[in-house]
């Protein structure tokens, strides 16, 4: 395994906050993040940039990009917020399927978007984050032991 893509709706707070917490996790990986419905070129939110930043972690050059075909051929895992994203991704790449989980899948949760719901939607949805983020690195870790 090489690739990791973290996919949201807007790719502006939920996969670039995932996408740093795996890449630190996981410095050897290449991890990136995209859209289902992105917010094209757009800096990553400032609240999760202020929160990335508070962990000395940097999402100052993330810019939103959209999900595409080869994105998903590319990634060897992709990982999405929710039930609904995973049906989507799949329905549009059949090919992607056996490749696409919930970020948070270790604790069978779905991660709610925190756009334009406030600071602690966003410290809330980072904490679910992190721990699937810290998950899915500790078994990517064991597979390739």
């Amino acid at each position: 395994m090489k690739s990791i893509l973290v996919v949201c709706i807007g790719n502006i707070c939920r996969s670039p906050m995932g996408q740093v917490l795996l890449a630190d996790a996981l410095p050897h990986m290449d991890v990136s993040s995209a859209g289902l419905g992105a917010l094209v070129g757009n800096p990553a939110d400032p609240i999760a940039a202020e929160l990335m930043t508070a962990r000395g972690l940097d999402v100052g050059a993330h810019r939103a990009r959209q999900i595409n075909q080869a994105m998903c051929l590319q990634s060897d895992l992709i990982l999405v917020m929710d039930d609904e994203q995973r049906r989507h991704v799949e329905a549009r790449y059949p090919f992607a399927m056996g490749k696409v989980f919930r970020l948070g899948d270790a604790a069978r949760i779905n991660i709610p978007d925190p756009y334009r719901r406030g600071r602690s939607a966003f410290e809330q949805a980072l904490q679910m984050i992190d721990a699937g983020a810290q998950a899915w690195a500790e078994r990517i870790r064991r597979i390739q032991q």
